[in-house]
């Protein structure tokens, strides 16, 4: 059951009215994203794929990067992530590497794939081996690419994530 007297559901409709901007502007695809910080919207982010000519900007990678501007950091540990629909793969995976508390969507994959946007492909591609892919994955062994590897390694300046 859906509370609709929440803050969850209060950042849920800036994302989703970030999503209805980016169509009616025509800006991107029908998607929005917030971040959330204490109670307060720190980042905001729409799709911006088609007037950035960046097939990387998705609404949650935009709301990612500006909150981890505002916040000074590469991770958003005691933030929230709020975005009007299920994250694609590659979302997804930004979303881990940028380790937010909890993400809340609104539409899911389905809904998404019944207006245009499927990426199941992408999640079948992901379980093939390489050479298995549509596009092709060639490892082209190269001996110095272990240095940087092992300089990394051992290095005492590194900050890890």
């Amino acid at each position: 059951m859906t509370e609709y007297n929440t803050p969850d559901y209060h950042f849920m409709l800036e994302a989703v009215r970030l999503s209805a901007q980016s169509v009616q502007q025509g800006t991107g695809g029908p998607f929005g994203a917030v971040v959330v910080k204490n109670g307060e919207i720190i980042a905001t982010g729409s799709n911006c794929v088609t007037t950035a000519n960046d097939p990387t900007a998705h609404a949650e990678v935009m709301a990612i990067r500006a909150a981890c501007t505002v916040l000074g950091n590469f991770q958003l540990t005691g933030c929230d992530l709020y975005t009007s629909c299920e994250p694609c793969p590659m979302c997804l995976g930004a979303i881990y590497w940028a380790r937010p508390d909890r993400v809340f969507y609104a539409n899911n994959r389905y809904d998404a794939a019944a207006i245009g946007f499927d990426d199941r492909f992408i999640y079948d591609e992901i379980t093939q081996l390489p050479e298995n892919r549509k596009i092709p994955f060639i490892q082209l062994p190269c001996p110095e690419a272990a240095q940087p590897f092992t300089d990394w390694l051992n290095s005492t300046q590194k900050i890890t994530y």
